[in-house]
């Protein structure tokens, strides 16, 4: 099984003071699945490593990213084609996340590892009933 891994996930398992942190460590630790990053998030996650956690952080990130610790995924046409659907069906979400959307059903993949409950909740995908949102909540 494969999983798509959102922005805020791979931020908290950076930043120690994250409410997510701990979740997305044991989570990480735990997961046999392959991961994948859609390319779209990387300067999301790289943004935000560097203006709160610091050039190192992102570093370490790219570094990662680079040695191959998660599979990464790239964008098609297509797929920005229907991230402007999602986001005109969808206003409150932003690139990133509709293209994740859009990725996730070209994959057909129905697990998202993500702490944008709210967004990622409330969008009904082409190939599924429903995003399954990892980690889990307790």
């Amino acid at each position: 099984m494969a999983v798509l891994v959102d922005t805020g996930i791979l931020y908290a398992l950076a930043d120690a003071d994250d409410g997510w942190h701990e979740r997305a460590l044991e989570w990480m630790d735990d997961a046999s699945d392959l991961l994948i990053v859609p390319i779209t998030v990387l300067p999301e996650v790289s943004y935000l490593l560097n203006t709160r956690l610091g050039a190192d952080a992102e570093l370490a990130f790219i570094q990662s990213i680079a040695a191959g610790e998660l599979e990464l995924e790239e964008i098609r046409r297509q797929d920005l084609t229907r991230a402007t659907e999602v986001m005109q069906r969808h206003p409150a979400i932003g690139f990133v996340d509709a293209t994740i959307v859009a990725i996730a059903e070209r994959l057909k993949i129905a697990n998202v590892a993500t702490t944008d409950r709210r967004h990622f909740g409330a969008i009904r995908p082409k190939h599924a009933k429903a995003f399954t949102l990892l980690p889990s909540i307790r």
